[in-house]
């Protein structure tokens, strides 16, 4: 029998996510099932000789157990990872087409293949300094800052949370002061002045903004996502069709990129859902970490 080790987000889902749930439902599938909880500090202490790690939760999830494997000596790092996910944005397993109930996916995993993700990697003394979503300036991060702030985030009700999260970007769209930021992608500059500025692993990010069409996790390159600061009430449109569900079509400029280098006039900046201090125009080094980890889809 195949050995699943399952790093379970207890905080979050419902009962049909609940350890008792999910552990039933692999065993029932012909594995063997270790259990993890995020919550208990050993969740790290992953066997060498697991077949299979099940990560169950949402975006936060994926990345705290992909910034663990990282660090892991290759046996562990290059093990198969599996998503179950039941986060609010799912912007990750979306991003790779994994979606379905828990029962379906694990019934799933016997036939699935597996894909080598990229990593974004951050030199410059930024932590965290590896980035599975998106690195970036400018909006973004302000409304990641605003959520918190607000209290927003405790909104239990995923559609709503994402609905909230739209109508405070929406607001911000219209008032947020783009910014000078000067950039250097593979070594061509495209330096301006941005409401945003998102290099980005995912095709998306946030409450479910698809900024990325052309991007894929595994293709070995970045997509980086310019919103001149001239595009300001076209953004705002785009973001309020998508509040009422009419989405209206914006043509976001994008450039692959395998390393990028970046300075913000300005200090909003994210890592994935973090937001690390940084002083304004500090220089920042972005590459590309080609197959570092492997996804089951």
């Amino acid at each position: 029998m195949k050995t699943v080790q399952l790093i379970h987000n207890p905080g979050a889902g419902d009962e049909a996510h609940s350890k008792e749930a999910l552990t039933q439902l692999i065993e029932s599938a012909g594995y063997v099932c270790r259990y993890s909880s995020t919550e208990n500090k050993n969740w790290q202490n992953i066997d060498p000789h697991t077949d299979l790690i099940a990560i169950a939760g949402g975006d936060g999830t994926i990345k705290k157990v992909a910034g663990a494997l990282l660090k892991k000596e290759p046996a562990v790092r290059q093990l198969p990872v599996a998503i179950l996910p039941y986060g609010t944005a799912n912007n990750i397993a979306t991003s790779l087409n994994i979606k379905g109930s828990p029962a379906d996916l694990i019934r799933s995993w016997q036939l699935s293949k597996t894909i080598s993700i990229d990593v974004g990697k951050v030199n410059e003394g930024i932590e965290p300094s590896c980035f599975i979503e998106s690195f970036g300036y400018g909006l973004f991060p302000y409304l990641i800052d605003e959520m918190e702030r607000q209290g927003k985030n405790d909104i239990e009700e995923k559609d709503l949370k994402i609905k909230e999260a739209l109508k405070l970007m929406h607001n911000f769209s219209h008032s947020y002061e783009p910014r000078d930021c000067e950039l250097y992608i593979n070594g061509e500059d495209h330096s301006g002045v941005f409401l945003m500025a998102e290099i980005m692993n995912t095709r998306f990010i946030g409450p479910n903004l698809f900024l990325s069409p052309y991007g894929h996790p595994g293709d070995g390159t970045f997509e980086v996502v310019l919103i001149p600061g001239e595009d300001q009430q076209k953004f705002a449109a785009y973001i309020d069709s998508k509040i009422n569900d009419a989405e209206v079509v914006y043509s976001f400029i994008t450039i692959k990129a395998e390393d990028v280098r970046i300075k913000w006039k300005g200090t909003h900046v994210h890592i994935d859902d973090e937001l690390p201090d940084v002083k304004e125009s500090a220089p920042v080094h972005v590459q590309v970490q080609k197959n570092a980890l492997v996804f089951l889809i």
